[in-house]
């Protein structure tokens, strides 16, 4: 493939956490965990940011010339397509060795996290949008509003070859979806 290189892909929290638990309940008077700062999360609390879109697993492709970071509808050979879950978690690595552990510290640096990401969200300072799971309560509410990548996978990586990478790029998995903004 002429003039893109593949970019590193974000792991995708643990696949045993159960998305259909209702959101951790905070005490009327104590802020609940997702507005608190980043840095003060535990490690628990981190992983259930995720929102289980499946944006940051699909393949993205950089410009070498720009650095132009440019999206696919093609998914990581691991991504589990219908819940958009890390479909072997604990030893991603092994399959997949560019799998970037989403940190507070890589944040900044990391430019192609989609625009709905709960991450950069409050890495920004921003809410949790309203489909987010933590505050509608239901895991269905990201695919509902348009979030998730699930229906919208072409293909897996392991059945596109490099040099047709390019002909998957998509605009939607940097966007945000109409029925998601609020």
């Amino acid at each position: 493939m002429t003039g893109f290189k593949s970019v590193e892909r974000a792991e995708k929290p643990d696949s045993s956490f159960s998305r259909r638990a209702l959101p951790v309940e905070a005490a009327p008077t104590e802020t609940p965990f997702w507005e608190k700062p980043l840095s003060d999360l535990t490690r628990a609390e981190w992983e259930q940011l995720c929102d289980g879109c499946g944006r940051c697993c699909l393949v993205k492709l950089e410009d070498e010339d720009t650095g132009a970071i440019y999206h696919t509808s093609v998914a990581c050979k691991l991504l589990d397509q219908q819940s958009c879950r890390c479909g072997d978690y604990p030893r991603r690595r092994r399959y997949v060795p560019d799998c970037v552990r989403l940190t507070l510290e890589k944040l900044a640096d990391i430019p192609w996290l989609p625009p709905t990401c709960a991450y950069l969200l409050r890495f920004r300072g921003k809410p949790l949008p309203p489909w987010h799971p933590l505050i509608s309560g239901d895991p269905e509410s990201v695919s509902r509003a348009g979030v998730s990548a699930r229906g919208r996978i072409e293909a897996g990586e392991d059945d596109v070859e490099t040099d047709d990478l390019p002909d998957f790029i998509r605009l939607w998995p940097k966007r945000w979806p109409k029925k998601a903004r609020w």
